[in-house]
């Protein structure tokens, strides 16, 4: 296992258990302590962890885990999310996209739609995430609008009032929000204040709305508020979902497409 890879692999361990003792993380990994110790000191170094006596800790409970150095968790049901999500995209349509990894793979499968290979333009795609506006910018099929603002190393997402001055002048026919948390009564929710009122000023300007969460986001709550459970037209999630919870988001007048 490279160094990078091990590194991801801690990160995520980190963010479940909120902490880990190097025999542990040793065990877990299949390396030697030694091999963790000195992870976890660059770990420390580049402030993505605190060392502690014999192992590590996050920063704090509502850690979040860098866009870079999230992993294929839920990989499979990400991608069939984002295939679902996509086929929900018109051609000629004005299309937001929010940060995230599974907005990401929702780009992604836009990309490769067959019947979305030519156009003027076949898509309009406005992000405030970076990553996202480099992967399309060389598709010339796509018009790519990319907002202002500043950027945030963990999601690669461009706020503040910068961003807000070009999302107020547009309008868009879908908007697809990538989530931490979508919970019935508490609504669809990010980390962070700043992003999640991007986020809710792209939902203000979209003729409908779309949630892409897998079923881990289901049901949980998150700091920042970006929308009612009301404001989503459609959930898209994947079939590990709980019955009673999709039930739930039915109930509340959302179409829900489980994959």
């Amino acid at each position: 296992m490279s160094r990078d890879a091990r590194w991801k692999a801690l990160l995520e361990l980190l963010v479940e258990r909120g902490r880990l003792d190097v025999e542990e993380a040793a065990a877990e990994l299949g390396v030697s302590a030694a091999t963790i110790r000195r992870d976890f000191d660059g770990l420390a170094e580049q402030q993505m962890l605190v060392r502690t006596r014999g192992g590590a800790v996050v920063h704090g409970v509502s850690y979040e885990l860098p866009l870079r150095y999230k992993t294929a968790r839920h990989a499979s049901e990400k991608q069939r999310i984002a295939k679902a999500v996509a086929e929900l995209v018109a051609p000629g349509e004005a299309v937001g996209l929010t940060g995230g990894t599974t907005t990401t793979e929702v780009a992604r499968a836009l990309a490769v739609r067959g019947d979305l290979v030519s156009g003027a333009p076949a898509l309009t795609v406005v992000t405030n995430a970076l990553n996202i506006a480099n992967e399309l910018a060389v598709r010339p099929q796509f018009k790519i609008v990319l907002t202002g603002g500043v950027a945030r190393a963990q999601s690669y997402e461009l706020v503040g009032p910068l961003a807000d001055g070009v999302l107020g002048q547009i309008t868009v026919d879908v908007a697809v929000l990538g989530v931490v948390a979508f919970d019935v009564i508490h609504g669809a929710a990010a980390h962070d204040e700043a992003e999640a009122a991007i986020n809710r000023l792209l939902c203000e300007r979209a003729e409908r709305v779309v949630v892409a969460a897998d079923s881990s986001k289901l049901g949980q709550r998150a700091f920042a508020r970006i929308c009612a459970t009301e404001a989503v037209d459609t959930l898209v999630t994947d079939t590990a979902a709980d019955t009673q919870t999709v039930r739930r988001f039915e109930e509340a007048g959302l179409r829900v497409v489980t994959v």
